[in-house]
């Protein structure tokens, strides 16, 4: 009978150890779109290709469509009209269409992102299809936030909004979408509903009444 009650005591203190292993938290995707060049198809660059110039990530499994660009801020040498991105210096943005991110693996642990727009509204919709098909899991409306947090030293898109979002089921694509031109995107995040690294300056949010139109991307002459 005691042998008994000191294999349960024993069995039970093995049950209790384990419980208080921690377990390894799941891994944080960011995109901060860093290495894709000025204006080039973002594409396969983090999904074991190169984007329409040639460069290649880290592969994450993620695709972009046709019409996903990057740009670079021209203060580093890009043509990008923005500031303050919060990771320095490129972004997302898109001329046509809508930015289309595949991830065919699926996540279901919600995503963030940050995003600036002067002027013009934007969405985001998440599909548990690929090429934004399928059910609709997530919709966010994005307000314009204005251009009033300075330059680094240029640029009208220096405002930049944290957004995150979670949802029920398995996600499979996100639609970046707004006014071309008039929208950017960065640090997409996965695993957290709360997008990596603040901006600096911290965000104002101004709804920019009585400014003049800006473009994302600065108009050649």
């Amino acid at each position: 009978m005691r042998a008994g009650r000191a294999g349960l005591v024993a069995v039970a203190l093995a049950l209790v150890a384990l419980l208080l292993v921690p377990v390894p938290a799941q891994a944080i995707i960011v995109l901060d779109f860093e290495g894709i060049g000025d204006q080039a198809q973002v594409l396969n660059f983090y999904n074991g290709g190169t984007d329409s110039a040639g460069n290649s990530g880290t592969n994450f499994g993620i695709a972009f469509g046709s019409a996903s660009l990057g740009i670079i801020d021209a203060d580093a040498g890009g043509t990008g009209n923005f500031a303050n991105e919060p990771s320095p210096s490129t972004i997302l943005f898109f001329l046509t269409g809508t930015a289309i991110l595949n991830l065919a693996a699926g996540f279901d642990t919600g995503f963030s992102f940050f995003y600036t727009a002067v002027n013009s509204p934007g969405s985001v919709n998440v599909y548990d299809g690929l090429d934004g098909t399928g059910n609709l899991l997530a919709s966010l409306a994005l307000v314009p936030n204005g251009s009033g947090c300075g330059g680094d030293p240029s640029g009208s898109f220096n405002c930049w909004t944290p957004v995150g979002v979670a949802f029920a089921g398995i996600a499979k694509s996100i639609d970046f979408g707004g006014t071309a031109n008039q929208i950017g995107f960065d640090n997409v995040t996965f695993g957290s509903d709360i997008p990596s690294q603040v901006p600096f300056p911290a965000t104002l949010i101004l709804l920019g009444a009585g400014l003049s139109l800006y473009a994302l991307r600065y108009r050649r002459k």
